[in-house]
């Protein structure tokens, strides 16, 4: 019988290998057929997906109310009853939060890009103003400009006719057919919250069946250890990502409180883009700061400035005082492991790599810890970093004992 499972075991790892090499080739040589049924499995199971991620956010939030309504109610209240008005409470909430943002901003918002629009040829005025002046007083940096324009003018056709060209034609068959998509987007939504209030009400028990699930798959010790990860996972992923959107939130509100009592020109616009880059770690302000301070340069230098000055205080309280209280120590990484991750990233999936890379690598590193921290264990060696500092490494040779010398 023995014999029989190492067969099998074997079979198995061949079967195994023998995917994985086709399916690599598949991904590198070929037109990636795996990716095309990958995207139509998520275009198929979008609900799910909506649904999943709405309750995710949402699930600390309806822990909140249930121990709440708790410790207020006592043992009166069924479990049942408990779940469904906390869940209620919470969808309360959110569509309070959506209809006051919604009915604040987006008129200013809708305003602020019409007026951008008006103003649109002005501004080409403006520039090419700037562009002649510049040009004229300095003839070497002309000279050197239109060297380089010789230099690209061939590649960027080429450019054009390769890249622009192609995506054109896809635009327009998106608006052609946008209402459609807009329909299939909010029936999609629609049964996304229909999916996270099932999953709201039952997660302790999808949670059963998983660990479950895991227990028959696994040994005891492996499925208890991937558990353990799961968790970790879980609490780096979640507190990253939860606190990094309601950090967000609240820099978008605070940059549009004081723009509109500075008088920035283009608030909403500009209080909007600021709040969305600023979820991406480290490079998110700088890439909303730079394009909204060159949008108010062209309105009123001045106010570039105060506004230039206005986002440095802005960044030096999210990032000293708000950042830290709302996400602690979430991700456990460095800095500059923090920068690899949004580089990585980013050029793997753009600027959703950028957001997801480092809570993603994050859980990555943390798995890498916990495994290393358990095989040097398993040697007798010490775990913490600070003790290899100054470790001597022990030569084979050095541990070969000596003979005992004569007389000895």
């Amino acid at each position: 019988m023995k014999k029989d499972n190492h067969y099998f075991a074997w079979g198995l790892t061949a079967v195994a290998v023998v995917c994985a090499v086709m399916l690599i080739y598949d991904l590198v040589f070929r037109d990636s057929i795996v990716m095309a049924y990958t995207k139509k499995m998520i275009s198929i199971l979008a609900p799910i997906l909506y649904g999943f991620a709405m309750a995710y956010l949402l699930a600390p939030i309806v822990n909140w109310f249930e121990r709440a309504i708790f410790r207020r109610g006592g043992s009166k209240a069924t479990p049942t009853a408990l779940r469904f008005l906390s869940i209620l409470l919470t969808w309360l909430v959110v569509l309070t939060l959506l209809y006051g943002l919604m009915s604040i901003l987006l008129p200013e918002l809708v305003g602020s890009i019409k007026q951008l629009a008006a103003n649109a040829k002005g501004y080409y005025d403006t520039i090419e103003e700037w562009s002649i002046r510049l040009l004229n007083n300095n003839p070497e940096l002309a000279q050197q400009a239109q060297e380089l324009f010789n230099q690209y003018y061939q590649d960027a056709l080429l450019w054009i006719n390769r890249n622009v060209v192609p995506q054109l034609q896809v635009a327009v068959q998106a608006v052609t057919g946008g209402v459609l998509g807009v329909l299939t987007f909010f029936k999609n939504l629609f049964i996304g919250v229909m999916v996270s209030l099932y999953l709201l009400g039952a997660k302790e028990n999808f949670s059963a069946i998983s660990c479950r699930l895991c227990y028959t798959l696994l040994s005891e010790d492996r499925a208890s250890w991937f558990i353990r990860g799961v968790k970790a996972t879980d609490r780096i992923f979640s507190g990253f990502v939860r606190g990094k959107l309601l950090d967000s939130l609240i820099i978008g509100i605070l940059c549009f409180f004081f723009s509109s009592l500075f008088k920035f020109p283009y608030a909403p616009l500009v209080s909007v883009v600021v709040g969305v880059t600023n979820i991406i770690p480290f490079f998110g302000p700088f890439l909303g700061a730079i394009p909204s301070a060159f949008l108010i340069l062209l309105d009123s230098p001045i106010k570039c400035l105060y506004f230039i000055v206005f986002i440095l205080a802005l960044q030096q309280f999210d990032g000293n005082i708000l950042g830290p209280k709302i996400l602690g120590d979430s991700t456990g990484i460095s800095g500059f492991w923090v920068i690899v991750a949004i580089l990585v990233g980013g050029g793997l999936w753009g600027v959703a790599g950028m957001f997801l890379g480092v809570p993603i690598f994050a859980c990555i590193y943390a798995g890498v810890k916990s495994y290393s921290a358990y095989r040097l264990s398993r040697k007798g060696l010490p775990v913490s970093t600070a003790s290899y500092a100054t470790h001597q490494p022990v030569w084979p040779e050095d541990r070969t004992e000596q003979p005992p010398a004569d007389g000895q």
